[in-house]
């Protein structure tokens, strides 16, 4: 029997491994980005309260109108953007799905879409699994900062799509305001769509701001906007997101949306509905105090950080001053001689590019952290 190959990824992906090699040696798991402490009482509460009050049944393929407007509400907030959510708004089973689900919306057999790595392994199969082809361009290390000119010598009558991240996953980089202009710059006068995937965009570090492409008018008409309930609340298995665009690029993501999924877990849109009123500590705050606590703990070990995550939950470091292995190779010995799990940077390149880093995941209790740290001591 001969089955398609949709893409060209091979084998199962990089998280699954090093999560599976951490299981199987007893290692610390600081490599998949999931947090290991509890979510707020309150919001798990209101899961089981919805089961309870009968919200069991099909919600409406957009998503229960309340969260909609919570969301709405959450937005015009944080950005001082208004949006609608009745044709704007668009709930999904996670981000990662609502990805997908853009491009398909919009990629057709010989179309370009523009990728800057390292990115999130999704991103390409998504885009070969539409029959287009990913245009890869790296990101300059170790600011990964976006050499504008790549991305604007990158565009052809084929460009269809270009998808961005901020803050960034793996390297916990940020976008600033003139990082958008210049995007807008580039692509003013074509019909390219932006996907913005902005899932860490409520855990951003040291008094600086996130810059949401919903603030650019000009970027916000072309634009797909791809959020994540589980990184800003701390449940990443729940898998929930949701998908802001204008109506246009709105109907055309339901148009596949209704026949991928249809709807989503009520109970826990319910649950999310009523969260979104609940006063919080500022999860920026609570992100960047794991970070820093890290950091000190991690200076006592002979890893080279070259600069702190400026946003998400990750942390890239060198290992420079200890070892000449390829990265995935010093991430294995890492996890089976040291007990402490953690990704291989060269896995978010499609060519495999090795930079000799590794990224960890600091989303965890402070005594998970520390208890890593503790290992990561006994190397020489």
């Amino acid at each position: 029997m001969q089955l398609p190959e949709k893409h060209s990824a091979t084998g199962t992906t990089i998280f699954t491994v090093m999560s599976a090699l951490a299981n199987k040696h007893n290692a610390i798991n600081l490599s998949q980005g999931f947090p290991d402490f509890h979510i707020d009482s309150r919001l798990s509460g209101a899961l089981g309260a919805a089961t309870e009050n009968g919200f069991n049944q099909y919600a409406p393929m957009t998503g229960l109108p309340e969260l909609r407007n919570a969301i709405g509400a959450g937005i015009k907030d944080r950005y001082d953007v208004d949006v609608n959510p009745d044709t704007e708004i668009t709930v999904t089973p996670g981000a990662t799905y609502a990805i997908y689900t853009a491009f398909t919306a919009i990629l057709s057999p010989g179309d370009e879409a523009i990728v800057l790595e390292p990115a999130y392994d999704s991103y390409i199969p998504n885009i070969e699994m539409n029959g287009a082809t990913a245009v890869r361009i790296s990101l300059s290390a170790p600011s990964f900062s976006v050499d504008w000119q790549q991305v604007k010598d990158a565009i052809t009558t084929r460009t269809k799509a270009i998808i961005v991240n901020t803050p960034h996953n793996p390297t916990g980089a940020i976008w600033t305001k003139d990082d958008w202009t210049q995007l807008a710059e580039i692509v003013r006068d074509t019909d390219i769509i932006i996907l913005s995937d902005e899932v860490y965009e409520q855990l951003v570090f040291d008094g600086a701001q996130h810059h949401s492409v919903l603030q650019n008018e000009e970027l916000r008409a072309r634009s797909f906007v791809l959020f994540s309930f589980g990184k800003v609340y701390n449940n990443t298995g729940w898998k929930m997101g949701y998908c802001i665009a204008p109506p246009a690029l709105t109907q055309a993501f339901r148009r596949i949306h209704q026949f991928l999924c249809f709807t989503v877990n009520t109970p826990a849109q319910y649950a999310l509905a009523q969260h979104l009123g609940n006063k919080t500590e500022p999860l920026n705050d609570i992100m960047q105090g794991k970070r820093d606590y890290f950091l000190k703990l991690l200076a006592e070990t002979p890893f080279t950080i070259h600069a702190p995550a400026r946003g998400s939950y990750f942390q890239v470091a060198s290992y420079e001053r200890i070892s000449d292995l390829p990265d995935k190779e010093f991430a294995e010995w890492l996890t089976i001689e040291h007990g402490v799990a953690t990704i291989p940077v060269s896995a978010f390149y499609s060519s495999g590019k090795d930079d000799r880093l590794i990224r960890f995941c600091f989303a965890k209790k402070e005594e998970t952290l520390a208890a890593a740290v503790e290992r990561l001591k006994g190397i020489r």
